[in-house]
């Protein structure tokens, strides 16, 4: 989509995306670092009152890596930059295992690890934020830990037999019983949300490092959707399966859906087939259709999730979610130019910003404030509460705008 064939509105919605961008990184480097123990809080409640006792995961870290490196290639501000550091030297001081390799799941608030698994996830994440570092200082021992990640989860990971990759290990690589990256999940082999950011990593791994073994394997990683996780008969996306690929996923995942498609393209891009690109986009737009007619609530928000067993709609209004819908709207619109999808990013900006926002305080709410009463645990940092996905819209939705969003972003 040219930048010219854009909405008037589009110069308006940069301009705040670009505000708000700024407003999530300042307020994560004003109340998250922790000054005592190293690194950052493990949580921080809605007061914006920090836990010094919380745990620290590496979901947390790993994504506040990211977020620091990536806007700190975007904003020309020293403090950002200083965040990133802060936090790569942190994640490799404590978080790396110098025995078995990869990263552990979670330290006590001192720096000790807790749970020494290897959840496959956790080791995706380090890559795109070791990726996105290495970008931003061109420091090559951040390169170097990305690929030696990578080479761990090639190695150990794959399902040989029936393909795809398996969730999780014990701290040697060996089998664990317990797979499950939360108490929420299933306890099954194969997940979507698993491979989704295995591909992000390998997106971002591939342009930092644009070896054929890598190719190689970022093109299987987009194979893996195309023929056993996107059930073509809903366009939904399958969930939980078995090692067989057996679909068990107990409903739909309306921010997992839309957010697939937009990563799925990022991909292809990344890749550069053109004629996979050509064959796999028809699914992606019909994704965020899917998502466009089953999803949206009554304020034009995206809700949370169908439920099989009960054929009942979770309303929840979740951050992450309204995060991933703004971009993966404008990924329809920006391939397809039907204004639907324009206009149902704008609705959801809106939402955002008149519910999902803390216009007090600072930081998005966990639950927007039409559902924050119910929200358990309602923190703004946490083991999986982080500026990854709203800074991430943020600068997704910048680049749509500008009619260039392409492999540029990690």
């Amino acid at each position: 989509m040219n930048a010219a064939m854009l909405p008037s509105s589009a110069i308006v919605l940069q301009q705040e995306f670009r505000a708000e961008l700024s407003a999530i990184a300042d307020w994560w480097a004003t109340h998250t670092i922790d000054q005592q123990q190293g690194g950052f809080y493990g949580e921080v409640g809605a007061d914006n009152l920090p836990v010094p006792s919380a745990s620290k995961g590496i979901i947390l870290n790993a994504r506040i890596l990211w977020f620091f490196s990536e806007t700190a290639q975007q904003i020309n501000n020293p403090v950002y930059r200083d965040c990133a550091e802060r936090a790569y030297h942190y994640l490799c001081a404590n978080f790396f295992d110098d025995v078995h390799g990869g990263v552990y799941w979670e330290l006590d608030a001192a720096g000790a690890p807790i749970n020494t698994k290897k959840q496959v996830y956790a080791q995706a994440f380090t890559i795109y934020a070791l990726c996105a570092y290495y970008q931003l200082t061109g420091d090559a021992q951040a390169l170097a830990r990305a690929l030696e990640c990578f080479q761990l989860v090639e190695q150990h990971a794959i399902d040989h037999t029936h393909h795809g990759y398996l969730e999780a290990f014990t701290r040697d690589w060996g089998v664990i019983e317990d797979l499950r990256l939360s108490d929420k999940d299933l306890n099954y082999p194969k997940s979507q949300n698993t491979h989704l950011h295995i591909l992000e990593a390998y997106t971002t791994l591939y342009q930092a490092q644009p070896s054929a073994e890598i190719r190689a394997a970022l093109q299987y990683n987009i194979e893996m959707f195309d023929r056993y996780i996107i059930d073509r008969s809903t366009h939904h996306l399958r969930m939980f399966m078995d090692l067989q690929w057996k679909d068990f996923s107990p409903g739909y995942t309306y921010g997992h859906d839309i957010e697939a498609s937009w990563l799925i393209a990022k991909a292809l891009e990344s890749l550069g087939d053109e004629a996979y690109t050509r064959a796999l986009t028809p699914t992606l737009i019909r994704i965020a259709e899917v998502t466009l007619q089953e999803g949206i609530g009554e304020l034009g928000q995206v809700v949370d999730s169908y439920d099989f067993a009960s054929a009942t709609v979770n309303n929840d209004t979740v951050w992450w979610v309204q995060a991933e819908a703004l971009v993966g709207f404008l990924y329809a619109y920006s391939v397809s130019g039907e204004q639907k999808y324009f206009a149902a990013a704008e609705a959801v900006w809106a939402f955002i910003k008149k519910y999902q926002i803390d216009n007090e305080s600072g930081e998005w709410l966990w639950l927007s404030r039409l559902h924050a009463p119910s929200a358990t645990p309602y923190y703004k940092v946490g083991f999986w509460k982080c500026p990854y996905h709203n800074g991430r819209a943020m600068m997704e939705a910048i680049r749509y705008l500008q009619g260039d969003a392409s492999v540029h972003t990690t």
